[in-house]
């Protein structure tokens, strides 16, 4: 995700800097290049909020044993490789 935020600071002040670059940022991004940034960026916020709202659950006491974690973590990896590729169908 730190990677992707340079990416995405340099579109933003390019973007904002005349109508050429706002056109040149939105080429990219309508390119393969762009849209690979833009899946994997938000890949990676997806598994981060996941992973963010599992150990919550575990901070609330729940999936603290071996067994019920493991599971949980799991089922949290199932569920971004899903939400990723229905996001990359959406973008694409």
């Amino acid at each position: 995700m730190f990677f992707a935020m340079l990416f995405v600071i340099w579109a933003w002040a390019v973007s904002v800097a005349s109508p050429e670059g706002f056109e040149q940022v939105q080429s990219i991004m309508d390119g393969i290049i762009g849209k690979v940034i833009a899946i994997g960026t938000l890949s990676a916020l997806i598994y981060h909020t996941l992973g963010g709202i599992r150990h919550v659950v575990m901070d609330m006491g729940h999936w603290e044993e071996l067994e019920s974690g493991n599971l949980s973590a799991k089922v949290i990896i199932a569920l971004w490789v899903i939400l990723t590729i229905v996001l990359g169908v959406v973008l694409w």
